[in-house]
């Protein structure tokens, strides 16, 4: 029994004092919030004294609505100063904008002039390519039709009419020669097959310089003429090529196969190739022979040197091409690419 009312009595004091304390601590709270809304509410007066003999100007107001005041005041001078600079900052983006708009009309103003300038060469295009594929007999309709349809002519590039909503007239322009070029692929690659057909003839018929590289001139030309040793008129069967001294390569002028390489009093060292179609080749006045008979020889495979056997006044190639039994000009045939 004295145990538990040991107890209780420590129990009691406990409470007692935790009572009393929490009393304290809210009573000090009350003081201060009494102390705080008495300061708030302090009276003040604020004079303002002109420096003439005006009356004097005075209001009473308290700390709380003097301090309320001044942070209205203080946010709306913050305020305006913030939206300034955001308006100002406004501004100098709108300048920025308007400049790269400036910018932005001018490179596309650029644009259309260029796309002009295109379509005026697509037109000088299609009229160059039209006349070419009639040279070469392509029929471009029927070639062009296989995959372009309607779209194949470029005159439907420059009678444009139905342009898609919201877009420019340069980029359907831009589209429609898209389409035509694409579709000219096809007679342009028609045109690359014949002309690769082509040059197996071409290699066939005499149509190069004889002498290596192109060097050296022509001393005498085809047909009537003075001989240089006689003097009297004949007709020269050839081309005379010079180059002043001997040595100088001479080539094969087309494929074919070597049926002759001799010597007489006249034509000196001379080397005689036969080429299809009946044509035939003869070179003459060589100072050396680099071939013989029986050897099938290339177009521009070197056959021999200038020199000056022979009836000659000089160091010089003489050059014949013969179809058949007929003589005819070589220079008909020199350089016919």
């Amino acid at each position: 029994m004295a145990h538990s009312r040991k107890y209780k009595k420590f129990e009691k004091n406990i409470v007692s004092r935790i009572m009393h304390a929490c009393g304290m601590c809210f009573a000090s709270a009350g003081r201060l919030c009494v102390s705080i809304v008495r300061f708030f509410d302090g009276k003040l007066t604020l004079m303002i004294v002109p420096h003439s003999q005006g009356k004097v100007f005075s209001v009473q107001t308290n700390v709380f609505a003097l301090i309320l005041g001044t942070v209205i005041i203080c946010g709306i001078a913050f305020s305006f100063i913030y939206f300034n600079q955001r308006n100002a900052s406004s501004g100098l983006e709108i300048s920025r904008l308007r400049e790269e708009n400036k910018e932005t009309l001018a490179s596309l103003d650029e644009l259309r002039d260029e796309n002009n300038s295109l379509l005026q060469t697509a037109k000088r295009f299609q009229s160059s390519l039209s006349q070419s594929l009639a040279i070469l007999g392509i029929n471009q309709s029927a070639a062009s039709s296989k995959s372009a349809g309607k779209n194949s002519d470029l005159a439907s590039l420059f009678d444009v009419q139905d342009i898609a909503s919201g877009s420019l007239k340069e980029t359907s322009d831009i589209r429609q020669l898209t389409s035509y070029l694409e579709n000219a692929v096809h007679p342009v690659e028609q045109i690359g097959r014949m002309l690769e057909n082509q040059g197996a003839l071409f290699s066939d018929i005499p149509n190069v310089w004889p002498v290596k590289n192109g060097i050296g001139h022509i001393s005498m030309e085809f047909g009537q003429n003075v001989h240089p040793i006689t003097q009297q008129w004949y007709i020269h069967k050839g081309l005379d090529f010079s180059t002043w001294r001997t040595g100088d390569p001479v080539i094969s002028t087309a494929n074919g196969q070597v049926v002759t390489v001799g010597y007489d009093d006249s034509f000196g060292l001379y080397i005689i190739i036969k080429h299809k179609h009946g044509i035939y080749t003869r070179y003459a006045h060589l100072g050396t022979a680099r071939v013989r008979k029986g050897d099938i020889v290339a177009q521009r495979q070197t056959i021999g040197t200038i020199g000056n056997t022979g009836i000659t006044t000089g160091p010089h190639l003489h050059y014949e091409v013969h179809i058949g039994s007929d003589v005819v000009d070589p220079a008909k045939y020199i350089n016919v690419k």
